[in-house]
């Protein structure tokens, strides 16, 4: 699998209470963050409104690539 390097940036009281989090659980802060990532994505792929709004993205950036492809 590819990894991305990413940055992410946390108000000091949020970057501490996610590190003693991290550490309650036994794990490295990197490993919590990509559990909460995997958690949320497959909440939103059960949420209905939230899978219509992504149909909605695709129909239009369709149509804007059709117009631009002309």
């Amino acid at each position: 699998m590819e990894t991305k390097a990413m940055t992410l940036r946390l108000p000091a009281d949020k970057a501490a209470e996610l590190e003693a989090v991290a550490r309650a659980d036994s794990k490295s802060v990197s490993d919590t963050v990509r559990e909460a990532i995997d958690l949320l994505i497959e909440d939103r792929r059960k949420d209905k409104a939230f899978r219509d709004r992504l149909r909605q993205m695709i129909e239009d950036d369709r149509a804007i690539l059709d117009r631009l492809a002309g």
